[in-house]
């Protein structure tokens, strides 16, 4: 522990110094008179003043939190000495908030006391708190000590999952058994159509109704119940930021929302973090793959680059065939945006939730500048129309209203296309 005189105790000796020397200098005893309480002051300091032997460990933490709660810190510390006053603070990155102001308490001799330090956590991401920092002051708080202990269990805060009811369903599934009406037919619960019976039918299949009238056997046929591969496809190459909450975060927030929905599912679902640093994670389901998704959601941030990128970098076996690829992305950067219309004309199966950053642009004041954020506003809505016109659902989903309803828009769009299709 480390630890000395406090500026009071300091300023009191060197004003008894100073008096001291300036009576002997002038031969006035008054000077000594004046200046003996600040010196009685500073020799019962430096006699009071005798370093605390402390002992502080700090206890293990969650290592997981939703973003708004609140995780508790614990700090154990025993004196061997009596602390009269003893403060303690702790050090967090932006993001997490200590909850109160610093914690005073008074330690007994060989007492051990806990203490809980709440964090509240602000924001999503990954953090180490800490260190913890305590003071020891003596009786009179002429002098203080101060030692500190890191915190060495790091604390992952997951962001807000919005509600879906609904995801948006794939065009295509695949083999194995989920929770996705495929459009093939075979052994499912959904019905699809009549068919006259064929040697190696099952019984159970005959529609006994349908064959009383033709007065010849028929069978159901079903579809199947299969899964899907999705791949979320997060834009990092830039980003419209307010204070303390940018288009990034609401993309986050939303990519939680969906993986959380999609592997309930049973589906396969995988990430592309697409920007100045390329990330990415192959489809596969599981409890696994929802804190890999998770944790590498938490790792996203903007990361700025001049080099262009386009999906060749990106590995084959993270875009499978078939899979439905959600994008999440502001459509600020223009590599961002040639990258989904090579996926498109590579034949993906693409969906996009346009994070508007308009409510992060201002009103504007001027004239001009309102003039310039309407045609901003326009020149976004032709570029939604450009993603239409070649098939791709594409909405926009602003801050303040709720996922599910760009979720819906997009599914209805598919369900349209879809049908002037067929």
């Amino acid at each position: 522990m480390t630890g000395g005189a406090t500026t009071k105790l300091v300023g009191y000796a060197a004003l008894a110094a100073i008096g001291l020397v300036a009576a002997v200098a002038v031969g006035r005893a008054e000077l000594v008179v004046l200046v003996a309480p600040f010196a009685l002051a500073a020799g019962v300091g430096i006699a009071l003043g005798r370093r605390p032997r402390l002992h502080m460990v700090v206890e293990p933490g969650p290592e997981r939190a939703l973003q708004g709660e609140v995780a508790p810190l614990g700090v154990r510390i025993e004196s061997e000495d009596a602390v009269p006053t003893l403060e303690l603070t702790v050090a967090v990155a932006p993001g997490l908030e200590v909850e109160g102001r610093a914690r005073a308490v008074r330690l007994r001799a060989g007492e051990p006391r806990d203490i809980v330090l709440p964090l509240r956590c602000a924001r999503w991401g990954g953090y180490r708190p800490g260190p913890v920092a305590v003071r020891a002051r003596d009786p009179l708080g002429f002098a203080a000590w101060e030692a500190r202990a890191e915190v060495t269990t790091p604390l992952r805060v997951y962001p807000h999952e919005e509600a879906l009811r609904a995801v948006v369903p794939p065009a295509e599934t695949q083999v194995f058994v989920g929770s996705e009406v495929a459009r093939a037919r075979g052994d499912g619960i959904e019905f699809a159509d009549l068919r006259p019976f064929i040697a190696g039918d099952r019984v159970r299949r005959i529609n006994w109704r349908a064959s009383a009238r033709r007065a010849e056997l028929w069978v159901n046929e079903a579809h199947p119940e299969r899964n899907a591969d999705v791949v979320l496809f997060l834009d990092t190459f830039a980003e419209a930021r307010l204070g303390a909450t940018g288009t990034l975060d609401l993309a986050v927030r939303a990519a939680a929302s969906l993986v959380s929905r999609y592997l309930a599912r049973n589906d396969r679902i995988g990430l592309v973090s697409f920007g100045g640093i390329l990330r990415w994670l192959v489809p596969a389901g599981g409890v696994t793959q929802l804190y890999r998704l998770v944790d590498s959601l938490l790792d996203s941030e903007i990361a700025l680059s001049y080099a262009w990128k386009n999906v060749d970098v990106i590995p084959p076996r993270t875009l499978p065939p078939k899979a439905l690829v959600v994008a999440l992305t502001p459509l600020l950067d223009e590599r961002s945006i040639t990258a989904l219309l090579d996926l498109r004309a590579r034949g993906f199966d693409l969906a996009i939730v346009d994070v508007s950053p308009i409510p992060f642009a201002g009103e504007g004041r001027s004239t001009e500048e309102r003039l310039a954020r309407r045609i901003w506003a326009l020149r976004r809505e032709g570029l939604r129309v450009r993603f239409r016109e070649v098939g791709v659902a594409v909405t926009e989903w602003r801050a303040g209203t709720p996922f599910a309803a760009a979720v819906e828009e997009v599914t209805s769009f598919r369900r349209a296309a879809r049908l002037v299709r067929a």
